[in-house]
């Protein structure tokens, strides 16, 4: 596969290695909802429906919103900046908005299909 035929699932290929990055992080190895999240992103990488598409990106733009509303609540818990708070600002900040990006790029991107 060349590079010009992936660069179009990069939004999908992300999104799968972060549910990937959220199943290992669990204690449990049977995790339902990581299962089916691979299991949905993995159909609509083979099938490309625009709608489940528009219904993917739109769960995990809010699904990374309310992430960003836990991230400042966790931040808030510290009493003064230190070595951990700017770990989590840097950390937290970059992996959320290039989540957010990326499933903006995917919105448009079956949006535009959607259009068409």
């Amino acid at each position: 596969m060349k590079i010009s035929q992936l660069k179009p699932l990069i939004p999908e290929l992300f999104l799968i290695v972060s549910v990937l990055y959220y199943w290992f992080l669990t204690p449990n190895l049977f995790n339902p909802i990581a299962i089916g999240l691979l299991a949905v992103l993995s159909y609509q990488i083979i099938k490309k429906n625009t709608t489940l598409g528009l219904v993917l990106s739109t769960v995990f733009i809010v699904l990374t919103l309310f992430m960003v509303l836990a991230l400042i609540s966790e931040l808030s818990e510290f009493d003064n900046v230190n070595h951990n708070w700017k770990n989590l600002v840097i950390f937290g900040s970059l992996y959320l908005g290039l989540n957010l990006i990326l499933a903006g790029f995917m919105f448009y991107k079956y949006l535009k299909l959607k259009m068409v």
